[in-house]
């Protein structure tokens, strides 16, 4: 049996099958979208832990800076301090030398003064008005120095203390025991509380060998 042959489509079937040939063609074909795997809790706690653990990291190191920083401030800060303050002692005590210095050379003449004093016994009116005169200046001269915080030294009858008296004559007493200074002989003086000179004195050095010898009457 002779099969027949298939028919040809009519022309415009066979427009409308060219059109959508066509159609198909131009029309993009868009790629599978790849699913991403579903990401695991353990997964993201993990990472969560690991940033909380550098976060900690981090803090306790700056804490460390932060106490090293701020001892290395106080330590700066106290040195400064002590700096300060012994520049200002410094300062203080080369101020005190220095009126030391200067007084130390004004109390010859305030000697002076008083040797002039004792020496003089005015008699006439004119003589009398000169030692007024005289004890006018020596006045306005010890004023100043109190003022200046100068004090002069009593040092008769009390105990001899090499930090406030020289000695340069030591005699026999009967009146002062030993090591008591009996008599001034160049007058010292104090300096806000320090000395500025000391004190010549003539010191005791009790009863003489005659005395402590002698036996006791009845």
């Amino acid at each position: 049996m002779t099969g027949e042959p298939p028919a040809s489509p009519s022309p415009l079937e066979a427009e409308d099958g060219t059109e959508a040939a066509a159609e198909a063609a131009s029309t993009p074909v868009e790629p599978p979208v790849a699913e991403m795997p579903p990401q695991e809790p353990e997964a993201e706690a993990d990472a969560s832990g690991d940033r909380a653990t550098q976060l900690e990291a981090e803090l306790t190191a700056l804490r460390a800076e932060h106490d090293t920083v701020r001892s290395q401030y106080m330590r700066i800060a106290a040195d400064f301090d002590n700096f300060r303050k012994r520049q200002q002692r410094d300062a203080e005590d080369l101020k005190v030398q220095l009126i030391c210095s200067t007084l130390g050379e004004i109390l010859p003449v305030v000697d002076n003064f008083e040797r002039a004093r004792q020496q003089l016994n005015p008699e006439s009116e004119e003589a009398q008005a000169l030692h007024r005169s005289y004890q006018g200046l020596y006045k306005q001269l010890v004023d100043v120095l109190k003022q200046l915080g100068v004090s002069p030294m009593r040092v008769e009858g009390e105990a001899f203390d090499p930090t406030l008296h020289e000695a340069v004559l030591r005699e026999p007493s009967d009146a002062h025991a030993e090591d008591v200074v009996v008599e001034e002989l160049q007058r010292g003086y104090h300096l806000d509380g320090r000395v500025l000179r000391h004190a010549m004195v003539k010191v005791s050095m009790g009863p003489g060998p005659t005395a402590a010898a002698s036996p006791e009457t009845n």
